[in-house]
């Protein structure tokens, strides 16, 4: 995932100023959602959206104006996204337009090492065999830190990926204690009694965000009468994917698997990544206007 703060410190490097432009509100039908940016070089090039058309048009065009007179500032404007504009949307936009200089770069770094820390997610993978090899070279360069568990000590290859931390462990399921909160978990060992006590384990640590199990719908329903047998309730349970992957592929080789998994975890990563990011928006907002 490309860190929104790179091009902008490069910016601010080579010109002396850059601005960034935020959708701070979004009321009825709008392009983008509140924490939407874009980032303005002087030269009137953009990184991001905050949804195309005239809106952004008429926000570049505010910000370079206000680069143009070295406005070292931040100002609110409201867009209605009617005739003025233009545009049928016929909602109304709030956006924050911030002018930074080369004295804010360390503020800029800053935001940047937020964002590469904020945007990796936790993975534990249990198992070390075909399909968990795939996985891990799917995620190789993807904004995952892997926990890659296998009981196994000669499971592993020779060579791993830099974001994979291979961990031989004679008792897997206990390892999920050491798991992020927040973290995602995918179990896929070469023994279903062992995906057993991993997904008891997994579904039993309330702080886990996403829980797979490799297998058919007709393993889902042998592990789920047996999880039952071990104080599982239903509600539990719901926590637990499985088949993992997108919806209708159904391929079995370990590449389609490994592409269909990578898809989903990065359409997960999403979501949250959204919510987070617009909570906090919201929480640092609220903390500006206070």
């Amino acid at each position: 995932m490309i860190n929104f703060w790179t091009p902008i410190i490069e910016a601010v490097e080579r010109d002396g100023i850059v601005a960034v432009v935020t959708v701070t509100r979004a009321d009825g039908s709008t392009p983008r959602e509140v924490g939407a940016r874009m980032g303005v070089t002087r030269q009137g090039d953009i990184v991001g959206t905050i949804g195309g058309g005239a809106l952004e048009f008429a926000a570049l065009n505010e910000a370079v104006k206000g680069m143009s007179e070295n406005r070292f500032e931040a100002w609110h404007r409201d867009w209605p996204l009617g005739p003025d504009l233009g545009q049928c949307c016929g909602g109304r936009v709030r956006t924050l337009t911030e002018v930074f200089g080369r004295h804010d770069r360390a503020e800029l770094v800053q935001l940047s090492q937020n964002e590469i820390h904020k945007y990796r997610t936790s993975l534990m993978l249990f198992g070390a065999g075909h399909v968990g090899r795939a996985i891990v070279l799917a995620l190789a360069s993807l904004p995952f830190d892997l926990h890659w568990v296998d009981s196994r000590p000669d499971a592993f290859p020779a060579l791993v990926v830099q974001n994979a931390r291979p961990i031989v462990s004679t008792s897997p399921a206990q390892e999920i204690a050491r798991a992020d909160r927040g973290a995602f978990v995918l179990i896929m060992t070469h023994s279903h009694a062992l995906d057993l006590e991993i997904a008891e384990a997994a579904l039993k640590h309330s702080g886990l965000e996403y829980i797979g199990l490799i297998g058919s719908e007709t393993k889902r329903k042998r592990f789920e009468s047996r999880l039952k047998a071990l104080g599982v309730t239903d509600n539990t349970l719901a926590r637990l994917h499985c088949p993992i992957g997108l919806a209708g592929i159904s391929g079995k080789e370990p590449a389609v698997i490994a592409a269909s998994v990578a898809a989903d975890l990065l359409r997960r990563q999403e979501g949250l990544r959204k919510r987070a990011e617009q909570a906090s928006f919201r929480q640092d907002l609220s903390s500006l206007l206070a």
